[in-house]
């Protein structure tokens, strides 16, 4: 399997951003067209080690061969992930619509000009890791057309419109939650959420749930009232001991690659 890092310009994020692929075995010597798996926070690959469980699925025979893109984050990650349509209460996620254009104006069509890749959405997924995970499910959800599938790993689904001391309640200022409320169904999209029981120890609500559980398990409430249907449009994977790191995500990542790619056999 080959690895490459490269370097694309983006007009929209105004810098320059570290590309990572993974590349199907014996990519050089096919004629094939590969399913696509867009990541963010793609510098953690060696953390996660990516390479080396994606070989090991290859080897069992347990996913097809598909193409992974890892977008590299820096120090303006907090700006650049989050919600396009509306950054947090402390203005974070201010550049998020400026990723998001990233990704679909500039990152696919640089991919589709220079490899062969499968261009249905029905063959393509985009995943990330808390903010990233939150910016994945933001990209998915409101560009169905483009992603058919999306996995969000420890997702900052606390993302809110309101601190605390302001009045915050969690039934209106949870910003992704009252965006999926407030949309229209999107049944060509599923959803794969994972959260762990050591992600961290805060429990705003004192219901002996920590909150990143709490709110994946409401955003699935609001997947559930939508019409999606548990263990068919969405699945949770709650890691018993999972904190909120790339190990953890790594460990987990084979459950997430052969639920997004496993039917594309």
């Amino acid at each position: 399997m080959q690895n490459r890092t490269v370097s694309l310009h983006s007009r929209f994020l105004e810098r320059q951003v570290s590309l990572t692929f993974l590349l199907p075995p014996n990519y050089d010597e096919s004629t094939e067209a590969y399913p696509l798996l867009i990541l963010n926070d793609g510098q953690d690959f060696e953390r996660l080690r990516l390479s080396e469980r994606v070989e090991a699925l290859y080897q069992q025979e347990a996913i097809p061969s598909l193409m992974i893109v890892g977008v590299h984050a820096n120090e303006l990650r907090l700006s650049e992930y989050g919600t396009a349509h509306q950054p947090d209460y402390k203005g974070r996620g201010n550049r998020a619509e400026a990723h998001t254009k990233f990704i679909l104006q500039e990152l696919i069509p640089y991919l589709e000009e220079r490899f062969r890749l499968l261009t249905d959405a029905k063959a393509r997924a985009i995943a990330g890791f808390s903010l990233g995970g939150l910016s994945a499910l933001d990209i998915a959800w409101n560009h169905s057309e483009v992603f058919s599938k999306v996995g969000v790993f420890s997702g900052s689904l606390w993302w809110r419109s309101r601190a605390y001391e302001e009045g915050y309640d969690d039934e209106n200022d949870r910003i992704m939650h009252v965006q999926i409320r407030k949309s229209a169904h999107r049944p060509e999209l599923k959803f794969w959420l994972q959260a762990g029981t050591d992600d961290e120890k805060d429990d705003r609500n004192h219901n002996g749930i920590i909150d990143a559980i709490d709110d994946t398990l409401d955003l699935m409430k609001e997947l559930k009232a939508k019409g999606y249907q548990p263990d068919v449009d969405f699945t949770y994977e709650e890691v018993a001991g999972g904190q909120h790191n790339p190990e953890t995500w790594g460990a987990i990542m084979p459950v997430f690659l052969k639920w997004a790619f496993a039917s594309s056999f």
